[in-house]
């Protein structure tokens, strides 16, 4: 493919969920923001990480808009959201989310969560799961790389004035691509430092790591590292009788930005076969790589 053409689909993605008008729900007072593409029986729900905002799922919105209505959320105190008044627990994140669902009138949904996000859409699935049709955790944990209670300790690593230097050497650590690299810098470190510390301290309730049954269908996604082992991935499956587990060599973290075309593929195909997809027509033209 000529550099033409990629520069065009990599106009697409951007323009694709750029353009689409802001939603908002309401909950505790507060606005949550989100963005709504596509149209048909299924709903998927994007959900980023810590420090991130809905644009981290830019090279997913051409594909699924075209298979679902797709909708893409900031969470409270990210991106265009309200900062919420009180800690940025994973039980606010959750809520958050049925708020989106139920201001966008969707009875139940796909979750698809990066990182932290894929903490907050199990967690979803703990509150609601009348609501949860499925999972895609991409490069997320269901289960803590250290004790909860340390969670306060890492968080206060951030808790100074410099936090956004800090954010920027954990990008460092995690991203090759300079373009890509550089945009995840920006957008992380815009989040607000009360947000920043408070979201990775309240991981410290032991409540969000109950390793309880998930009885949907889940493809989890990660990129090949140490500390997904194969210990990890044998709880993993004890407690989820429907599992897709799957280790990509060659991705970073960002595994959906890095390898979008890849990405997007694999998850429409687990949807399709697990009856997750209502019919429609075929997905919009997939990006290319950043």
């Amino acid at each position: 493919m000529g550099m033409p053409a990629v520069a065009a689909m990599l106009w697409l993605a951007t323009d694709v969920l750029s353009s689409a008008p802001s939603r908002y729900a309401v909950l505790d007072g507060g606005r949550v923001h989100y963005k709504s593409l596509g149209q048909g029986p299924s709903t998927v729900v994007f959900v980023h990480g810590w420090s991130c905002d809905l644009r981290v799922w830019r090279m997913q919105a051409p594909a699924f808009a075209g298979r679902a209505r797709a909708l893409f959320v900031d969470l409270p105190g990210h991106g265009a959201s309200d900062v919420p008044r009180g800690p940025c627990t994973q039980q606010l994140f959750a809520r958050a989310l049925d708020a989106v669902l139920r201001d966008a009138g969707a009875k139940g949904a796909v979750l698809v969560g990066h990182s932290n996000g894929a903490i907050t859409a199990r967690h979803f699935y703990r509150l609601f799961p009348a609501k949860t049709r499925g999972l895609v955790l991409v490069d997320g944990n269901l289960r803590p790389f250290l004790d909860p209670s340390g969670y306060p300790a890492l968080a206060a690593g951030f808790d100074t004035a410099a936090y956004r230097e800090r954010i920027a050497a954990v990008v460092e650590g995690m991203i090759e691509a300079p373009r890509l690299r550089e945009e995840l810098r920006k957008t992380m470190t815009a989040t607000p430092r009360r947000v920043v510390v408070s979201s990775l301290a309240e991981l410290k309730d032991p409540r969000v790591w109950a390793p309880d049954p998930i009885r949907v269908p889940v493809l989890a996604i990660h990129a090949k590292a140490p500390h997904w082992t194969a210990d990890y991935e044998a709880f993993v499956g004890r407690i989820v009788p429907d599992l897709d587990y799957r280790v990509w060599d060659g991705v970073g973290h960002f595994l959906m930005l890095e390898k979008p075309g890849a990405f997007n593929a694999a998850a429409l195909e687990f949807l399709e076969r697990r009856r997750l997809l209502g019919p429609g027509g075929s997905p919009a033209a997939e990006p290319g790589p950043p």
